[in-house]
């Protein structure tokens, strides 16, 4: 083991974070530490119990984030026997966009008794959806003013990303905007903590910050055209951008001391989850589109040219993989979509049958779900629980089902549900192909993709195509990892690159998902009816969802 080096990875999810421990030349994960955050997702009250948050909200508190790297680290070198001077490089990977106002210091607002009670003060989790009204106003005046940048993110600005979040800060909280020294991503906010340097990443600026290799930021006069308090956001409150792949700096006396490495081990650039489970997969060229799937769903694929296509939620010059362009798509409600049902909607009759026979719910809803001919339940929905990212980029949005009988039984729902949400990534590869963005192969990765046999033969039929599955149960840890070994640098035992980091450490199963003919001919006709109901809905014919928030809103 002496002769062995080590890379670390540290997946920061929605509810947890986790620290994965890697072989450096052969990829194999030798140990593996989650920590659930403790405050959780915050989207009803502030930890105080009192100030309550309006709907929409999705907050969570930094002092998780410490806590995963204090209490992951330590596990991982504990059960692996490996010693930190083995570890040449570590790397961590985010949500996004998941942001929050800091002091001067680097410190986060929310840790002052001062603004504590502030909601605004705290991190704004990927899918804190408050902004709305704010991305609204800036997709009109993007519009109006013909800004060039909006059609490298497909057309609109989510509510999810960066500017719009910043604004309703400023909106609804101008002391909390005055304030922030600087707004910055918690992927970057944790690499500052653990290597007293403030650099930016160039994959959570380039899809949610509206920031672009060749164009920079959006231009002064255009955040003034927003409001005029926002004409030096740039400036005042941002910072520089620095490309992925490299290296971010290296651990400080006090950061080892939190997460027993040594000091001076190197620390890569920060990346999104998503975006860092690309080589991990062993994607390092066009064509082929990795699903990452676990609470929301992330397509990305690798591009030779700049293609704008409608809902997409970016292209980035060098935004996955150095040398190419990087594209992402998405959708807000996959797993969350799920477990709402299974939560809200599953009789005691099956809570009861599960418990004795000692299996999960979900397993007895496959199980049950998996006897159904494709087609059987008569029913098909829209998997917009959480709003539409892609094609459609509107949380206002809200969901359907459509077909329910008296006769219809929770797992023809539940079936219903997932074949939604296998819908919704037909639109998305349809729509990057007919914009001249090819896609050959299907890629997967997440807990859904590992463990949901039903639910992916379901997407190799809805999409009719072979669908490939990550060999690894962590897959932006792996990622992270690798690009904490390309960090190091191979002089220290590591790569020079990604793709030959990619071509020693990435891995997918032998097994694979194939088409079945039969199955491919129903859901064909049963995606025509999802597709028709999607533009009704989601393309302004009938704008009944948002009507149903407004009145919900007035109550």
């Amino acid at each position: 083991m002496a002769n062995r080096k080590y890379s670390l990875g540290v997946d920061y999810g929605t509810q947890s974070g986790r620290a994965v421990l890697v072989e450096v030349d052969t990829g194999r994960e030798v140990a593996t530490a989650v920590k659930i955050y403790t405050h959780g997702v915050m989207d009803e009250y502030l930890p105080d119990g009192v100030t309550k948050l309006e709907p929409d909200w999705a907050l969570e508190h930094p002092r998780d984030y410490l806590e995963v790297l204090e209490t992951t680290i330590p596990a991982v070198l504990k059960e692996s026997g490996v010693s930190p001077e083995d570890v040449i490089g570590m790397a961590i990977d985010f949500t996004a966009c998941t942001m929050l106002p800091m002091d001067k210091n680097g410190m986060p607002l929310c840790f002052d008794d001062q603004y504590k009670s502030n909601p605004h003060s705290y991190v704004k989790l990927w899918k804190h959806h408050a902004a709305q009204d704010e991305a609204n106003r800036l997709n009109a005046i993007a519009q109006a003013r013909n800004e060039e940048f909006l059609q490298l993110y497909g057309g609109k600005i989510s509510s999810e990303w960066l500017i719009p979040k910043i604004w309703q800060i400023l909106d609804e909280a101008p002391e909390i905007y005055t304030a922030a020294d600087r707004f910055m991503e918690a992927a970057d906010w944790v690499n500052l903590q653990l290597t007293g340097e403030e650099k930016r990443n160039s994959c959570t600026a380039g899809y949610k910050a509206m920031w672009n290799k060749r164009l920079g930021y959006p231009s002064k006069s255009f955040l003034k055209a927003l409001d005029p308090r926002l004409e030096n956001l740039v400036e005042d409150k941002l910072g520089d951008i620095y490309p992925l792949g490299g290296k971010a700096g290296e651990l400080t006396e006090k950061a080892a001391r939190l997460t027993g490495l040594k000091p001076g081990t190197a620390v890569a650039i920060a990346n999104v989850d998503a975006h860092v489970a690309v080589p991990a997969v062993g994607i390092t060229e066009p064509g082929k589109m990795l699903m990452i799937m676990g609470t929301s769903t992330c397509h990305m694929m690798l591009g030779t040219e700049e293609k704008k296509v409608p809902g997409m939620c970016g292209v980035v010059e060098d935004g996955i993989i150095p040398g190419y362009l990087g594209y992402e798509a998405g959708q807000s409600c996959v797993g969350d979509h799920f477990e709402w049902f299974v939560d809200n909607c599953v009789p005691s009759s099956y809570t009861r049958e599960a418990e004795s026979r000692n299996i999960n719910i979900h397993k007895l809803l496959r199980e049950k779900a998996s006897a159904l001919k494709v087609g059987e339940s008569g029913l098909v929905a829209l998997d917009w629980w959480n709003g539409n990212r892609s094609v459609l980029v509107d949380a206002d949005l809200t969901g359907v089902i459509l077909g329910c009988t008296l006769l219809t039984k929770p797992e023809e729902i539940y079936r219903a549900l997932i074949e939604a949400t296998a819908y919704g990534t037909r639109m998305i590869v349809e729509t990057f192909r007919n914009n001249g963005v090819p896609i050959s192969q299907l890629f997967a990765a997440g807990g859904i993709a590992e463990k949901d046999e039903m639910l992916m033969q379901i997407y190799s039929d809805v999409t009719n195509m072979e669908i490939r599955i990550s060999a690894s149960a962590q897959t932006p840890g792996l990622g992270s990892a690798m690009f904490g070994a390309v960090a190091a640098g191979k002089a220290r035992g590591g790569y020079d690159s990604i793709v030959d980091a990619a071509k020693a450490m990435s891995k997918i199963k032998d097994k694979y998902y194939k088409p079945i003919p039969a199955n491919v001919a129903v859901y064909d006709k049963l995606y025509a009816e999802y597709r028709e109901l999607h533009d009704y809905f989601g393309r302004g014919e009938n704008n009944v969802m948002k009507r149903l928030k407004e009145i919900k809103k007035s109550i």
